[in-house]
């Protein structure tokens, strides 16, 4: 296993990396929309929020020798499934190959922000 970190997203909140390749596999922790310049949370509504964060994720990616069209599986986590609408069209652009997801509403979010989202890809090679 290998730890991957990348200063192009941001910096882990807490005691775990960015994402680990296993194999040839990456499993990212949860992005949230944070600037990875200074951590500040970006945006206020859904839409922009679920841009940061995909944009993060897409950083970690390929920091680990991946992207966003070869991930497999997400998981979604809404702090409001009223906003899931307004998600899908965000989430539909970065993601026309449809990979498998879990989409959830959840009682909180670190930073009160109002989406986060975690994959596991394939690493081509």
């Amino acid at each position: 296993m290998k730890a991957v970190q990348t200063d192009k997203a941001p910096a882990a909140i807490g005691p775990y990396s960015q994402a680990i390749v296993a194999g040839n596999l990456v499993y990212t922790s949860g992005q949230i929309p944070l600037s990875p310049d200074d951590g500040t949370v970006v945006g206020e509504d859904i839409r922009t929020q679920t841009e940061a964060v995909i944009k993060n994720l897409q950083a970690v990616l390929e920091a680990a020798g991946s992207s966003l069209q070869q991930v497999i599986k997400t998981t979604c986590y809404l702090s409001d499934l009223s906003d899931f609408a307004a998600f899908n069209e965000v989430y539909a652009r970065y993601f026309p190959n449809k990979p498998a997801r879990s989409c959830v509403e959840v009682s909180r979010l670190p930073r009160e922000v109002l989406v986060e989202i975690e994959a596991i890809a394939e690493i081509a090679g």
